[in-house]
């Protein structure tokens, strides 16, 4: 079980940032113009057109949340913390942070339904969303066979 976590605590990084470099949805519109953002450049687009509330939020739910919980399910499963050290956060907190996990990808489900149902633009999933839906669901399962190993607290 320990070899399965340490295998699936490495590949958690690497989904996560190939998730949020890569497309995440191709969009074209009238045959001609063709978009693929990718997460960061969502996040760097936003910004660039002054919409900073909007750029520091998404960076916040889809950069760092992600983040803050892979590194704590990295602290968790080498076991550095005691009892005594942290409890109220990987507890109370870590849990917390898988109920934004998905949000990103279900927002990208939402764009492409809406693109396909108007009939302005079509658009199709490209691998930085898989990536990034990888990294979330693999986090999860990380995170569920941990707190299994670890017993009822």
């Amino acid at each position: 079980m320990r070899n399965l976590q340490a295998v699936l605590l490495v590949t958690v990084p690497f989904l996560l940032a190939f998730g949020l470099v890569l497309p995440l949805v191709r969009l074209e519109r009238l045959y001609f113009f063709t978009d693929t953002p990718s997460l960061l450049g969502i996040i760097a687009s936003l910004w660039g057109t002054e919409n900073y509330l909007l750029a520091a939020i998404v960076a916040l739910v889809s950069v760092a949340l992600p983040i803050l919980k892979t590194v704590s399910l990295a602290v968790e499963a080498m076991g550095t913390r005691r009892k005594s050290d942290g409890g109220f956060f990987f507890d109370h907190i870590v849990p917390q942070l898988a109920r934004w996990s998905m949000a990103d990808v279900l927002l990208v489900a939402i764009v492409i339904a809406a693109a396909k149902t108007s009939g302005l633009a079509t658009a199709f999933t490209q691998p930085g969303l898989w990536f990034y839906a990888g990294s979330t669901m693999i986090s999860g399962l990380l995170h569920i066979l941990l707190r299994k190993e670890k017993g009822p607290n």
